[in-house]
């Protein structure tokens, strides 16, 4: 059997023994990872990997599962038990049938520019970021290089057949001056020509150096300039919980919020799949319905949630092309920027801290969005429109719906990020937030 035709397969097998509607989708992926250490790549490795995603439905009881790819007598046992468990599952509230094709896509999206998987040019990357973290006067460089290339296959009981053909590189760098200072960046593109692996290491470097020495930061509220690293967390996290099935069960701060402000007039977030080249690049959804841009917050205002099929029934709305197909989920997040550079935002903050990154964002309460987090790498202290020092050992401890309303200006330039912290691409500016709560962090 061709890879190209297990989709295919699958589906016509989950409907002859008992689904009413299917879906399979391959991802036949090439990825290596690169890590480095000490200034030095330390681990590379090479994946080759061909998995099977399938979900059935019999009317309102559904299964899923990703396997990996090994012979067709394993894909009908796993169909096979597949059915077992969606008859003994629970029924949905309601029943909703895949979308119906076929459909039109646009074709800049279908297939991604060309990347290269050559070790000596990965390698290369790895060295620009080293060296230009090493250039800014960093003593140790450590980090991780992904480069994947994939082609995905979907077919749907609802005569979709659709493929897309694209790739990522992402490259997170943490440069350290001493144990005690860090700085951090990353660059992530669908693209070569927009990767630039050298600009994430001397911004990495950049900042572990201006770090040195830091003080224990005091607790209070302050003015926050927030990085994009820290920034793309916190609006992520917006992007994440407009899924309407989140805020069906009520695990999102955004619940009965369409309509209202949300947040600052000066913020506008959506979700655009629809970038060609971008990280986050999508022809089609999990229900092969065509991905569009969806304006999540406009000038403060939510506008909607992202829907698949059984999300967009229950609120009678349409579908907005975010089939997850048990929970609807944004692809490719954008905020609009301000109209400041960074220099002007710094220079209007007369006592206040500003934070390049964080990590452990944890939720006290979901529904109303109160949550803390941990800046790390390098924190300063502000004082009259200038960094004046180091600090460190704080904590984030405040309420994601105040801080959105709390948004005084935004920058105009955006970076995109993507990390262990971001699992969505999120195009985001520097952000200066009124009044946000720091505690004295525990570690």
């Amino acid at each position: 059997m061709r890879k190209d035709e297990i989709p295919s397969y699958v589906v016509d097998l989950a409907l002859k023994k008992g689904a009413t509607d299917a879906v399979t989708k391959i991802h036949d992926r090439q990825h290596v990872m690169i890590r480095f250490s000490n200034n030095e790549v330390t681990v590379s490795k090479f994946y080759d990997e061909l998995t099977v995603d399938i979900f059935l439905m019999i009317r309102r009881r559904r299964a899923a599962t990703t396997v990996p790819f090994y012979s067709a007598r394993r894909l009908e046992r796993t169909v096979e038990k597949l059915i077992k468990i969606a008859r003994m599952t629970p029924p949905s509230e309601l029943y909703a049938p895949l979308p119906e094709g076929p459909f039109s896509y646009d074709p800049r999206l279908l297939k991604g520019p060309k990347t290269s998987l050559s070790p000596d040019r990965l390698v290369g990357y790895v060295e620009e970021a080293i060296n230009a973290a090493l250039k800014e006067g960093a003593k140790k460089v450590a980090g991780t290089l992904n480069v994947a290339v994939e082609k995905t296959v979907l077919t749907t009981s609802g005569n979709v057949h659709a493929s897309q053909e694209r790739c990522t590189l992402d490259i997170s760098v943490r440069a350290f001056t001493s144990d005690i200072s860090s700085g951090h960046f990353v660059s992530i593109s669908g693209s070569e020509d927009e990767f630039n692996s050298s600009e994430a290491g001397r911004i990495a470097g950049e900042i572990a150096v201006a770090a040195s020495n830091p003080k224990s930061g005091e607790s209070g509220r302050f003015t926050a300039l927030l990085g994009p690293l820290i920034f793309a967390d916190l609006i992520s996290q917006v992007g994440i919980l407009s899924s309407a099935f989140l805020v069906d069960i009520g695990r999102s701060f955004l619940v009965d919020k369409v309509g209202t402000q949300v947040a600052c007039e000066k913020l506008s977030l959506i979700d655009d799949p629809t970038i060609a080249d971008s990280y986050g690049a999508r022809a089609f959804d999990d229900e092969g319905f065509p991905t569009r841009r969806n304006v999540i917050i406009e000038k403060g205002v939510l506008k909607g949630y992202l829907h698949n099929s059984i999300t967009a029934k229950k609120y009678d709305v349409e579908t907005t092309g975010n089939a997850g197909l048990i929970s609807p989920h944004p692809w490719n997040l954008v905020v609009e920027s301000g109209e400041k550079s960074f220099d002007e935002l710094l220079a209007e903050i007369d006592r206040g801290i500003y934070v390049t990154n964080d990590w452990y964002l944890r939720y006290q309460n979901y529904r109303r969005g109160d949550f803390s987090t941990i800046p790390r790498d390098g924190i300063f202290l502000i004082r009259d429109g200038s960094i004046e020092s180091s600090v460190r050992e704080l904590r984030i401890s405040d309420n994601m719906l105040r801080i959105l309303k709390n948004i005084r200006d935004l920058s105009r330039t955006r970076r995109w990020i993507k990390w262990w912290e971001v699992n969505v691409p999120t195009l985001t500016p520097y952000a200066v937030i009124e009044d946000l709560n720091f505690t004295k962090s525990t570690m």
